[in-house]
């Protein structure tokens, strides 16, 4: 099963780390507007899930980190897998990394045919269905070593 969701191994390490000071985290793919549509990281429960917001994947980092993004955005991605990575910089301002020195940074690779064709066979999980229980299947790891493992740069 492809996932719509991948970590780089830099970014699990700063969120192991992040885990190990603040416990049980989640990330919401933000919309745009004032923090660049970036990864933003909070403590489990401390963003609140919308019924409409879509579980893109939950990471297998520490005891999982699951992924969020509101319903309109997924709209707009849903062909899209989403790859956090890490990079030197501050985060925004309400991002759990933001005081390491180090951002969060969404990356992002097109599904093929064939993907999307697997991902629309099946519901995505949304905020209410997540409140009933509904859980996404194990798949794996969701780590890649580099964002180029996931995301192919052009002429490299």
């Amino acid at each position: 099963m492809t996932s719509r969701a991948l970590i780089t191994a830099a970014a699990a390490d700063l969120l192991a780390k992040l885990q190990e000071r603040h416990g049980a985290l989640m990330f919401h793919q933000s919309g745009g507007c004032c923090d660049g549509s970036s990864p933003m990281c909070y403590p489990d429960g401390d963003f609140i899930v919308g019924d409409r917001d879509i579980l893109l994947g939950v990471l297998d980092v520490g005891s999982g980190v699951p992924v969020w993004i509101s319903g309109p955005q997924f709209e707009a991605w849903k062909h899209t897998q989403l790859v956090i990575d890490v990079v030197p910089g501050r985060g925004g301002g309400f991002s759990l990394e933001a005081p390491e020195g180090m951002r969060f940074l969404s990356r992002g690779r097109a599904f093929t045919d064939a993907e999307n064709d697997e991902l629309a066979a099946e519901e995505p999980i949304t905020g209410a269905r997540y409140a009933a229980g509904v859980r996404p299947s194990d798949i794996g790891s969701h780590i890649v070593a580099e964002a180029a493992d996931a995301c192919p740069i052009p002429g490299r």
